[in-house]
């Protein structure tokens, strides 16, 4: 179903709401009409709205409930060579809900979270499933080049009368979904609109031998019937793609990487856009109806909103409320935002009193050498027993692992004439450059899995802002063989199910991250060479260090001044991806220099939590990791009392929290004792912060 109102509608009844005002503003006799419910002007599509009864389908979990979102079974499409826009939604759903928390049963899901468990957290609402309204629209400058895509979903259960917005601004570089079990979960429990974007980045992506490309709901079209319709279409002449595609066959191109728009400038804006389209769409439910048109029943600031997300999402809502002018934003509540400081240099972070060993890097920094030494150091001795995160036999895992060491040395990045050696100096190197003793056990799963590599290549290629056909570093993303040769046709395309699978930093969905100069031509980038291709990985690492990226990268940097509002992050002190040291720690202290009394920022550091919920269903996570997602809840509930009642946030502090043990692969059920409170008074746990001083107790 589409909306009636479009663009240019909202033109004209701006330009009449406007003279309205100017005629009759200020005149008792004739008091001002009511103002007109305008599309915002960044909205450039049609705005499509569907109803769910909370039966069949519904908002929180595509009709599949509490039990269907638990599945490892994928939801099932009818004709798997057309998925309907309605199945891959239920795709889309199904797979990031699982993709951000631990689905079992014993790890917390059901019990702890989960469409059964009601706000108070108990087990009495069924299969969870809510009935309500969706809005999805693209907001943009005109061009087609952007298509952010904005949802709104609106619950039967709002209160028009106590209004309340929840944001869940995508994590990585998820689809408009991405948030949905981090952020969209909660806030629809407690009968708020939740405002979704995809930041911009999503699942965008371009099948080049084909040209098609993925629309705002996910179905397929040719890129060039399309035009500006296309969620994202590759910057190429007709020449060019068939250049392209000729020299490097069965390739893809992906909205974050290739775009060529460093869409992470934006996302704080595109958050703030959301909260404006949210706000659009309440007064379109619960507006007056003055002939045909809705009249404003909400303006800026009367509605009580929590930006709220988690990684990449939660890096966007602190951006957001940075750059908050006109009272949108109430409160944040964010988990392991991944941020990029404008650090002063009185800023200082210790731990224990001791002067932690770097802090306040950029993502292109620390990723980009994470990307080279982490191979290696996972065979340093203080790394062994990693939990296992990868499809490849170990025998091969450990040889690149060896052959990167070895390659290192060579370069003369680290020193020794053993392994042992080479390993340790790596990790020690990681240690010098801010990362914990603590994710000492997750450089092995972070490079295994490819989450690190994946996102060395799509933010290189981001921040520089890079062409597909550029093949940055020589990687690209495309099919490989189960031998790991590039250019292999797929049986079925994985673009039919890229928006409800995909992530949108491959490798996902069958699209591989491809090192385009193997020793024996293009290949999965683990196997095109013994070293897991040190050379790509070194040239990415060069891009960085040579000053290539600084412009685009400190574009995207934020100044830590909330203005005042309530907030509250999350992070685990484990984490492996974004590391604490350069994204939460550094965030607090430069909060203190400039809001300094005014700050009303809590920051809780989770013990023995690291990045990825969901890898804690995975054998060796489960024994020693805790669930950060646990903590995030507890604190949309603490910031929800305060707005709420006036109750005090605690104040910072590190929460300590036992792991489950037990067998890998069979931990005991997680329970209250793995997961103290958070404190009103924290006494020796507090964190202390003065003049940028930023002190972390043991």
């Amino acid at each position: 179903m589409i909306s009636p109102i479009r663009p240019a509608a909202a033109a004209s009844l701006a330009a009449c709401a406007m003279a309205l005002a100017a005629c009759h503003g200020g005149n008792h006799d004739n008091p001002p009409k009511p103002q007109a419910n305008v599309l915002p002007s960044f909205v450039t599509s049609a705005v499509k709205t569907q109803s769910y009864d909370g039966n069949t389908d519904d908002l929180l979990t595509a009709g599949l409930g509490k039990t269907g979102l638990a599945s490892a079974s994928a939801p099932a499409i009818a004709n798997a060579a057309q998925p309907t826009a309605a199945e891959l939604r239920r795709l889309a759903i199904w797979s990031n809900y699982r993709a951000l928390v631990d689905m079992t049963a014993n790890g917390g899901y059901g019990r702890y979270w989960g469409p059964n468990v009601d706000v108070n957290g108990n087990d009495t609402l069924g299969e969870g499933k809510i009935a309500g309204k969706e809005y999805l629209a693209f907001a943009d400058d005109g061009s087609g080049k952007q298509n952010v895509s904005l949802l709104v979903q609106i619950p039967t259960s709002f209160n028009p009368d106590q209004p309340c917005i929840v944001t869940a601004t995508s994590s990585g570089s998820r689809g408009v979904y991405g948030a949905i079990s981090a952020a969209g979960e909660w806030g629809l429990k407690h009968g708020c609109a939740v405002a979704y974007t995809d930041k911009g980045s999503g699942n965008g992506a371009h099948e080049l031998s084909s040209n098609q490309v993925t629309l705002i709901d996910g179905t397929l079209q040719d890129a060039g019937t399309a035009g500006k319709a296309s969620l994202f279409t590759a910057n190429l002449g007709t020449s060019d793609l068939a250049t392209f595609n000729a020299a490097f066959p069965n390739r893809y191109a992906f909205k974050h990487a290739h775009s060529q728009q460093n869409p992470e400038k934006d996302w704080g804006k595109d958050t703030l856009e959301a909260i404006q389209f949210a706000y659009w769409a309440l007064n379109d439910s619960y507006g007056t109806l003055d002939g045909t048109t809705r009249t404003v029943r909400y303006s800026a600031g009367g509605i009580t909103t929590i930006a709220a997300s988690v990684s990449n999402g939660g890096g966007a809502s602190l951006a957001a409320a940075e750059q908050d002018t006109s009272g949108w934003i109430t409160a944040v509540v964010v988990g392991e935002p991944q941020i990029n400081l404008r650090l002063p240099a009185q800023v200082s972070v210790a731990q224990g009193g001791v002067a932690v060993g770097a802090f306040g890097k950029p993502l292109a920094d620390y990723m980009s050498l994470a990307n080279v030494l982490q191979p290696c150091a996972a065979l340093a001795p203080a790394a062994a027993g990693a939990p296992y995160l990868t499809a490849l036999p170990s025998a091969t895992t450990t040889a690149i692992r060896t052959a990167r060491c070895a390659s290192l040395a060579s370069a003369g990045v680290i020193a020794g004439g053993d392994v042992t050696t080479q390993a340790t100096n790596a990790l020690a190197l990681l240690h010098q450059n801010g990362y914990q003793t603590d994710s000492d056990l997750l450089h092995a799963p972070m490079w295994d899995s490819q989450a690190v590599p994946a996102v060395a290549v799509t933010y290189a290629n981001a921040y520089a802002q890079a062409s597909v056909t550029a093949n940055l570093c020589n990687f690209s993303f495309g099919t490989t063989s189960a031998a790991g040769a590039a250019g292999v046709t797929p049986a079925v395309s994985p673009m039919l199910t890229v928006f409800g699978n995909g992530n949108g930093v491959p490798p996902t969905n069958g699209i591989n991250l491809v090192y385009n100069a193997g020793a024996s031509g293009a290949a999965d980038h683990r196997l095109a060479t013994a070293d897991g291709s040190y050379a790509g990985a070194a040239c990415l690492r060069a891009l960085w260090t040579n000053g290539t990226l600084n412009a685009n990268v400190d574009a995207i940097r934020v100044n830590a001044n909330l203005h005042g509002k309530p907030a509250i992050i999350v992070q685990g002190r484990a984490d492996a991806l974004v590391p604490i040291n350069h994204a939460s720690r550094p965030y607090l202290g430069m909060n203190s220099l400039v809001e300094g009394s005014a700050s009303k920022l809590s920051f809780y550091e989770v013990t023995n939590g690291q990045h990825f919920d969901a890898f804690l269903s995975v054998a060796g996570f489960d024994t020693r990791f805790v669930p950060v997602h646990y903590y995030n809840i507890q604190a949309l509930n603490l910031m929800w009392s305060h707005l709420k009642s006036g109750t005090p946030l605690p104040p910072s502090q590190v929460i300590h929290t036992t792991p489950r043990g037990g067998t890998a692969g069979a931990a005991p059920a997680l329970t209250a004792a793995n997961l103290p409170a958070i404190a009103a008074s924290p006494g020796v746990n507090a964190i202390t912060v003065a003049n940028g001083a930023v002190n972390v107790p043991n």
